[in-house]
């Protein structure tokens, strides 16, 4: 079967088009990346996929191929609905630091100071559970580094909790809070880089700090001034037709199965606001927080964060959190960021490109989403990328497959640097 690129009719929140020879990319090599994604649908190994590429704050590429809905085959279309998952946490934590720019918390301060329940808690070492030897901060926090787990092993004391504690499952921010604080550390704060809840935790501080609901201070300080007007926790009644279904690869039998719906998230009658992974979106909004990003902090008028505040959640923050002798553990999770990274203040950010083992830009911040949604900013060579899949876990090597046909399609350096 051939699968064909689908056009829609631009929305008003699109990003300017501009011919890829005029961005200092060429159009038949960025062809290379909607026929990467056309194969992975005829081989049965992708549904369908939305990619976006955008340099100098134009789209040279937007295409969506394949499949929304597997059941009842629903074509993909540009502004189809994704589980961005994990990619949620870049956008907390750029809402957090909104907060940080008025002022009402600094990198320093103990995360107990706006959420007393976290005060004194103990950790695990060993079989004993024992006082933290420090307060966790507000940058670990930020950078995973805090000391919480996710509850992703099966043989750790500590995870074993969250499950049985249904952490993940709370009623909302302020219950998850209570179970939390109940739970020991997996690590002493500063210790290590863990991926973690530390972006849920983060949530319910922008409330406590904000005195607003979760979702109602991201749509009303983070979606409403970008434009994001697909983006929520709970997707609206008048959309759930752009809301496909989730897939997983069954390897024994080598095809795609459609994933049962979940009790988390449910994205229908939300009460438990996840920062860490509970947002729907589009590829087009999502490049819309991205160019906001690439642009130090504002598109189109609307200024979130100041450059350098930009600057400070893209550097690595590793090296001056992490204790002397301790684990730096980079952040390889599957999802995530490959060798070569440190972390940030809610990305990866890559800081060797060799040893990354992959082509890219030293600078370059991303982050992924468990469904295989991923996105970087490459300040280098001012180019945005967003591509969005619904495979959960996702075995095929697609963003590494995407870096180097993005970049291969790349004619002329920034002039800039």
């Amino acid at each position: 079967a051939v699968f064909v690129a689908l056009a829609v009719p631009v929305l008003a929140a699109d990003l300017p088009r501009e011919r890829a020879e005029r961005l200092g990319m060429s159009t038949d090599r960025l062809a290379r990346i909607t026929a990467l994604t056309q194969r992975y649908v005829a081989e049965g190994k992708l549904a369908g996929a939305v990619t976006v590429v955008a340099r100098h704050g134009k789209v040279a590429h937007y295409e969506a191929v394949g499949k929304l809905n597997l059941e009842t085959g629903a074509p993909m279309a540009k502004d189809s609905l994704f589980r961005i998952y994990s990619m949620s946490k870049p956008i907390t934590s750029v809402a957090a630091m909104i907060l940080y720019e008025e002022g009402k918390f600094q990198l320093t301060d103990p995360v107990s100071k706006f959420l007393p329940e976290l005060k004194g808690l103990k950790v695990m070492k060993d079989t004993q559970e024992v006082p933290a030897s420090s307060e966790m901060t507000m940058q670990q926090l930020l950078s995973h580094t805090a000391g919480f787990s996710y509850g992703m092993s099966i043989s750790d004391p500590v995870d074993k909790r969250y499950r049985d504690d249904k952490l993940l499952s709370s009623k909302d921010l302020n219950e998850f809070i209570a179970k939390l604080s109940k739970i020991p550390l997996r690590y002493e704060p500063g210790n290590r880089w863990h991926y973690s809840v530390a972006v849920d935790v983060t949530g319910a501080v922008i409330e406590r700090i904000s005195g607003q609901r979760f979702d109602r201070f991201l749509k009303e300080r983070v979606f409403d001034p970008l434009k994001m007007h697909d983006t929520f926790f709970e997707v609206p009644e008048a959309k759930l037709a752009r809301f496909g279904t989730n897939h997983r690869w069954n390897a024994e039998e080598r095809k795609l199965e459609v994933l049962p719906v979940p009790d988390y998230p449910a994205y229908r009658n939300t009460t438990f606001f996840s920062g860490g992974g509970g947002l729907v979106s589009t590829a087009m909004d999502y490049m819309r927080f991205a160019e906001m990003l690439r642009n130090g902090g504002e598109l189109e008028g609307a200024r979130l964060l100041s450059p350098k505040t930009i600057e400070l959640m893209t550097m690595n923050h590793l090296p001056a959190i992490l204790k002397a002798g301790n684990s730096g553990e980079t952040p390889t999770v599957s999802i995530g960021a490959s060798a070569g990274s440190g972390f940030g203040l809610g990305f990866a950010v890559l800081t060797d490109v060799p040893r990354s083992g992959a082509i890219g830009s030293p600078g370059e911040y991303s982050w992924s989403g468990a469904a295989g949604t991923t996105f970087w900013v490459d300040p280098v060579e001012d180019i945005v990328v967003v591509a969005m899949i619904q495979l959960m876990p996702s075995p095929w090597p697609l963003r590494a497959e995407l870096k180097s046909l993005t970049y291969q399609a790349l004619t002329e350096l920034n002039r800039k640097r």
